[in-house]
């Protein structure tokens, strides 16, 4: 398996790191997704798909917030993954993250796991 990161981003409150892993693109947020830093998890998971890499696992176990903003940029991404015949994984999200997507039902649109490992081994 590759665990070597493949890009990564900075912008203050949000760090994105991504990698490619087996068959799917493994992209870790790191901190607080909201207006402000959006677009530094948009920009890997758009790439990912355009290059071909449509099995997304989006590893929520470091993401501290997640706003509204942070939410469509993951339903964007899920869309344009299945679209190209992949999806969205999201592993490991914390309760104070889990709690946004349970209100407004997004969890239902997406394939959660309750770890990093678990996205990867389905």
């Amino acid at each position: 398996m590759d665990r070597g990161t493949v890009g990564s981003a900075n912008r203050g409150r949000l760090q994105v790191e991504a990698r490619t892993e087996g068959r799917s693109e493994v992209v870790t947020p790191v901190g607080e997704l909201d207006h402000h830093t959006a677009d530094l998890l948009r920009e890997p998971l758009e790439s990912a798909v355009e290059q071909g890499r449509v099995r997304l696992v989006v590893d929520c176990s470091r993401l501290e917030f997640c706003d509204s903003t942070g939410l469509n940029v993951l339903l964007g991404a899920r869309l344009k993954a299945e679209a190209a015949g992949g999806g969205v994984h999201l592993a490991g999200m914390l309760p104070v993250v889990a709690r946004v997507f349970g209100i407004t039902g997004a969890e239902a649109v997406f394939t959660v796991h309750d770890s990093l490992e678990a996205a990867l081994d389905t």
